[in-house]
């Protein structure tokens, strides 16, 4: 990776670094998501958004992390400079290893994508954030109200792409990522025609 010259101090710190950090600060049982928001800081939006579709990847967590993940999303369409979980969620302890698992394959992994991914095509940012938000929003829905086994991993893989895109500033992946989503949606929406005229189809043989 490439050193961050100390000539340029508004360079984003790369996220593998801040998830290092995280990592290393974890608490050694449990953490709460009110810990996660303070240890994040600025870039909370996109970073949260990042974890917990990662964890949303994971089978029998989808749901889960889809309905946690509308919370931020939704806020990010509304404006709001950071994510805030209502209080009874935020004090919640959740196990300490599970999130420790995540970051440290998360860790690898972007450390890679960072050689490629980097600011550009840049996008107003307040429009870009509520548009992030209302696609999160609509792809989180696929992961709590499609419960077909498998059918969590391409929408989370395609959350925490935008997430990352997001929190880089890279308006040409976030482009394509955006486009991918598109493309995900409408293949979902035809499943759900499909199910739906095959299940009505089924009730009609039996009227």
């Amino acid at each position: 990776m490439i050193p961050r010259s100390p000539a340029d101090p508004k360079r984003l710190v790369p996220t593998s670094v801040i998830l290092q950090r995280l990592h290393d600060e974890m608490p050694t049982d449990y953490f709460t998501l009110g810990w996660l928001m303070r240890s994040l800081h600025k870039r909370s939006f996109g970073i949260i958004i990042l974890l917990l579709a990662l964890v949303a990847v994971t089978p029998g967590l989808s749901i889960l992390a889809g309905l946690l993940l509308m919370i931020p999303a939704v806020q990010m369409i509304a404006g709001k400079p950071a994510p805030v979980f209502p209080r009874r969620i935020a004090a919640r302890s959740f196990p300490a290893r599970r999130l420790a698992a995540v970051v440290r394959r998360a860790i690898p992994m972007l450390g890679y994508l960072e050689r490629v991914v980097h600011p550009r095509w840049h996008t107003s940012p307040e429009a870009t954030k509520r548009l992030v938000g209302a696609v999160v929003v609509i792809l989180s829905a696929t992961l709590v109200f499609i419960p077909i086994p498998l059918s969590n991993v391409v929408p989370a893989l395609l959350i925490a792409l935008i997430a990352l895109a997001y929190i880089e500033g890279d308006g040409l992946l976030l482009s394509i990522a955006l486009l991918a989503a598109i493309v995900v949606l409408a293949v979902a929406t035809a499943a759900l025609w499909e199910m739906f005229a095959g299940a009505k189809w089924i009730l009609d043989l039996w009227q």
